[in-house]
């Protein structure tokens, strides 16, 4: 009986020891990595030369992609006059009432499905059943065929 209290006695201290020296090593561990945060601060001066991720990927239409639409939505009659190649405010109001009145989003102007409702979807060329290739509209379209 004697034994088992020495026993407990010397397991309870060695718990104590063991645990007070996984709270030492805790408080070096969060002084460290505190100490290591601060050493890692960038200077905001140090920014100057980079540009925004706003500038990156496609800024505006290019003229020649602009007159393909331009040429769609007066054929489509949703814009009047001559194609300019610029996306101007008419080109913009024209696409927006194409894509109002398919139930589709008039944030962004063009919407990809107006571009494909206007006949200038991605290239087809290279489908290897370009009849059947199932396109936005077109699976609707047959559907109500039937």
């Amino acid at each position: 009986m004697r034994f088992n209290r020495v026993l407990a006695l010397i397991l309870s201290s060695l718990l104590i020891l063991g645990s007070t020296a996984v709270a030492k090593t805790t408080a070096k561990a969060k002084h460290h990595s505190s100490s290591a945060k601060v050493s890692k601060v960038k200077d905001k001066s140090s920014k100057k030369g980079k540009k925004s991720w706003k500038s990156k990927g496609q800024q505006a239409i290019a003229s020649d992609r602009t007159t393909e639409i331009q040429q769609a939505l007066i054929r489509e009659h949703y814009l009047s006059g001559e194609p300019s190649g610029t996306m101007d405010a008419a080109t913009k109001q024209a696409l927006t009432k194409l894509q109002q009145e398919n139930g589709w989003q008039t944030k962004v102007v063009p919407d990809s499905r107006a571009l494909i409702k206007l006949g200038l979807g991605p290239s087809q060329s290279n489908l290897l059943n370009p009849d059947t290739a199932a396109l936005a509209g077109s699976v609707a379209s047959s559907k109500s065929e039937r």
